[in-house]
């Protein structure tokens, strides 16, 4: 059975992405800060307190090697505030954005290769990243910073799995702009925080967010290529 662990499982893609490989037949544990009714499968926990992911992924894997034909874990949780530039920003906003965007992404993905060095089957780590990780954006500090941090991350992990016996395949990918609760909260922001307000306000005005829904399908799409091992470590699925 192909084994599915999400991030940020509790709504936008992370909720969709769970809801759409259930229904392909994977067994897929989400994890997030707020819980689900009636939610089988599900971890609820503050992946900003990255103390506790080393012990939490373990025992994840562990629970169920012996059912799996292999093993994904989709790092989705996100944040996009503080939204501000520098220097009018609160500084425990910036230090839980690090935490959730950058450390804990980087503490999953050194669990996950260290528990699974001598599994066999296929194992992939899949960073959702964002297009702000690639270019700047002002008001966006935090945010651009640790999605580049992931992205550059995600080179050295796919460098170092290259020479291993089992690696582990790697990918940060760009998912678009999408209809989520990040995009409301962009919205609600000022303008003298962030310039480009009123460029995401047509982008929802004029229909141009992509749906959760939507980006979840073409992710999974993206993961069923049978030549996903060539894509590299960094990508953009409106390219495929």
């Amino acid at each position: 059975m192909e084994v599915y662990i999400v991030t940020g499982a509790s709504k936008g893609i992370g909720n969709e992405l769970v809801k759409q490989l259930r229904e392909k037949g994977n067994k897929v544990i989400g994890i997030a800060r707020t819980p689900q009714v009636d939610a089988k499968d599900f971890v609820v926990t503050d992946l900003s307190a990255t103390e506790h992911l080393e012990g939490l992924l373990s025992k994840i894997i562990d629970d169920h090697r012996e059912i799996a034909t292999s093993f994904t874990l989709i790092n989705n949780a996100g944040m996009v505030e503080p939204i501000g530039r520098i220097g009018s920003v609160d500084a425990e906003s910036m230090r839980q954005a690090v935490a959730l965007n950058l450390t804990a992404p980087m503490v999953l993905s050194n669990v996950f290769i260290a528990n699974l060095v001598g599994f066999e089957g296929q194992k992939r780590i899949i960073n959702i990243s964002s297009g702000a990780g690639r270019k700047e954006y002002e008001g966006w500090g935090s945010y651009c910073a640790t999605k580049a941090g992931l992205d550059h991350f995600s080179r050295v992990v796919a460098l170092e799995q290259a020479s291993a016996d089992y690696p582990v395949d790697i990918v940060s990918i760009a998912p678009g702009i999408i209809d989520t609760g990040m995009q409301e909260t962009i919205r609600s922001s000022h303008e003298e925080a962030f310039p480009l307000l009123e460029r995401f306000v047509e982008y929802k005005e004029k229909g141009l967010l992509s749906s959760a829904e939507q980006t979840a399908e073409k992710l999974i799409s993206f993961l069923e290529k049978e030549d996903f091992r060539k894509v590299g470590p960094i990508a953009d699925i409106r390219h495929f």
